[in-house]
């Protein structure tokens, strides 16, 4: 068995940003105008008027103070709310794999490694612009690597987490040598942007990790992945009901759960206890405890959901040391949340420093990787 380790991170950056007040003006206005065109059935009861939102009601709800989008345009426009993408011939570079190959180029270049070098590529999201070809096969073209295989995965707000468990596995196994995971997310597409409850959680974004043999790595800053867990309940708290049946049952694509749905309360109450506890059991099977761990990157949804898990590990409030938070700047970005965390913040840390990376989210789905620092 190969030691197997994360040795550079990448990250592509949406190019447009939409500020918490840009939001609310925008959904206010649509609001209104909603309320205004369907006044009569609201009297009569028959439809509940759109209710405003607000910066402050934004924040509180989750610490989301602006994100990072592939358009602005079409979401702050009140008669659209939603993103403007123009479609691409079959022989152009699809969108989401124009992400990813900018942030595998950057990961890679920070890996000292080129697309000759990789053996398989993974490509891990919550959403995937087509069924097939996969997008991970487009992307090992783009990134001229030559050799070895490519394939899509989808395990939600976990698609990283449970992609970089593949890969330290096939590293491990000596099946590969160097696996580059992408996780594109755009999760601007699947928002319900009239949804005064939801409007404002998601960004886009992509990130890329490069997993290789630890006796092989030319990083500075690579940390060996000392185990890994992963878990799944099944739960509808969060679901997307579009996919390609959505057609034959005459399904509007406009409705609303054909688009991102969650019923928040329940998932804050049932998730953030079984996070912590995934991780704790994680850290125990290696001999660890949560109190020995010098950084956490957990998955980035919710403020107040990584607040009550640092609670739970540590038994008290986890410092932004010791728990980055990079939601305020990106919001919800799926699977990719936990490795913005983990871009920005880990090469500030010491020789034999233990981390631990989590995700968590529908499913429901858990998967965490702890880290030692080389």
């Amino acid at each position: 068995m190969q030691r197997a380790a994360l040795t550079a991170t990448g990250v592509y950056t949406a190019p447009y940003v939409i500020s918490n007040e840009e939001l609310v003006a925008a959904y206010n206005e649509y609001a209104r105008n909603f309320n205004a065109d369907n006044a009569a059935r609201i009297v009569a009861g028959e439809l509940a008027a759109c209710p405003e939102s607000s910066v402050d009601f934004i924040e509180k709800a989750s610490g989301i103070t602006r994100r990072y989008v592939m358009d602005k345009a079409g979401v702050l426009d009140p008669q659209r709310m939603r993103p403007r993408f123009a479609a691409r011939r079959n022989e152009e570079l699809s969108l989401q794999a124009e992400m990813a190959v900018a942030a595998g180029r950057e990961a890679l270049a920070a890996a000292g490694r080129t697309g000759a070098e990789v053996d398989a590529v993974i490509c891990a999201a919550s959403n995937m612009q087509r069924a097939y070809p996969a997008m991970a096969v487009e992307i090992q073209q783009a990134l001229a690597v030559e050799r070895g295989y490519a394939f899509d995965m989808n395990v939600a707000c976990s698609s990283a987490t449970f992609a970089l468990d593949i890969a330290v596995n096939a590293v491990r196994c000596g099946t590969a040598r160097t696996v580059l995971v992408v996780n594109p997310e755009i999760c601007s597409a699947h928002l319900a942007w009239k949804d005064r409850d939801c409007h404002f959680i998601f960004g886009d974004v992509c990130t890329a990790i490069v997993v290789e043999r630890l006796d092989a790595a030319r990083s500075a800053h690579a940390w060996e992945v000392l185990g890994s867990k992963l878990a799944t309940s099944f739960s509808n708290n969060i679901r997307n009901n579009a996919g390609f049946l959505s057609r034959c049952e005459d399904r509007d694509p406009d409705d609303r759960d054909q688009l991102f749905v969650q019923e928040g309360r329940r998932v804050f109450k049932e998730v953030c206890p079984m996070a912590a506890e995934h991780m704790t059991q994680h850290l125990a099977s290696l001999g660890f405890t949560p109190l020995q761990v010098r950084r956490f990157w957990l998955h980035q949804a919710n403020l107040a959901m990584n607040q009550l898990i640092g609670r739970r590990l540590l038994g008290r409030e986890a410092t932004v040391d010791e728990a980055p938070v990079i939601l305020d700047e990106f919001a919800n970005t799926a699977s990719a949340g936990s490795i913005i965390a983990f871009h920005r913040h880990n090469t500030d840390l010491a020789s034999g420093d233990l981390g631990l990376l989590c995700s968590f989210g529908a499913g429901y789905s858990i998967g965490s990787l702890a880290l030692r620092k080389c």
